[in-house]
């Protein structure tokens, strides 16, 4: 018998170990992966792409905004994985029926540590998530040492154009934003992705570097153009947005690409 509460304080009681998941979100997909699970998964989103050969060998259910309820009733799953960011709440409670829906809340690097944890114990993956769990402490701690003695410059977070929305605080890239010893501009603000006017951010901390993701919105170097008139002097720099956004396994390889950030610099 297991029983285990997920990070919203949603209990879960189940008689063996859950052998057939469906994952709606890309990263804990990608660690799910990462943990051996790779045969267990039977069900992944259309933005699931790590690893990439999952799309060819599992079944699509749709989005994570937008899931196909009839195919994952099909799979007869035994676990849904949801996230309280990813997902809404309207599709984990529709999801209910079906089977347990495990709903992780990740913010920090410590809730991070703890989904791993409790996969590990969910589906009896023990040693392989302890491994991760270390792969990414030892990381860590090497990049907190690396960026000890660099400089620290204010920063904004941009993940979407019309409207303009940046990353508020409450989140998992301002926690890493954080880390990188980039002080986040509109962490005092109540949203945790607030929209923005782009001709009031030299009054609200006039960022000194001004960061475009990837993803969701694929910046270009003409909405660069557009948000840099509206900046003194900041600089704008493109980022990998699965590096700041991916939680789970993801997060290992951030560190490293973290670095080559603060060589640009």
């Amino acid at each position: 018998m297991i029983k285990l509460k997920d990070q919203l304080g949603g209990e879960h009681q189940f008689e063996t170990t859950p052998k057939r998941i469906v994952s709606l979100v890309p990263s804990q997909t990608e660690t799910l992966f990462d943990l051996g699970l790779e045969d267990e998964i039977v069900g992944i989103t259309k933005f699931c792409i790590h690893p990439y050969h999952l799309r060819a060998t599992k079944t699509i259910i749709g989005g994570t905004k937008k899931v196909n309820i009839e195919k994952i009733k099909e799979l007869q799953p035994d676990i849904i994985i949801a996230n309280k960011e990813e997902n809404t709440l309207e599709i984990v409670e529709s999801l209910k029926d079906i089977c347990s829906v495990w709903v992780t809340d990740i913010v920090t690097i410590d809730d991070n540590i703890q989904m791993i944890e409790d996969f590990g114990v969910l589906f009896n993956k023990r040693t392989e998530s302890k491994k991760w769990i270390d792969k990414i402490r030892f990381a860590q701690k090497d990049f907190m040492t690396y960026v000890s003695n660099k400089p620290s410059f204010t920063a904004a977070y941009f993940i979407w154009r019309e409207p303009y929305m940046v990353a508020g605080n409450n989140t998992f890239i301002n926690e890493l934003l954080t880390l990188n010893k980039f002080e986040n501009v509109y962490a005092n603000r109540e949203e945790r992705y607030p929209e923005i006017e782009l001709r009031k951010i030299r009054i609200q901390g006039d960022p000194e570097l001004i960061f475009l993701s990837s993803e969701p919105f694929p910046f270009k170097e003409e909405h660069a153009f557009e948000i840099g008139r509206f900046t003194h002097h900041g600089k704008t720099i493109f980022v990998d947005g699965e590096m700041f956004s991916w939680f789970g396994t993801h997060l290992y390889k951030a560190f490293s690409y973290f670095k080559l950030i603060h060589e640009r610099l």
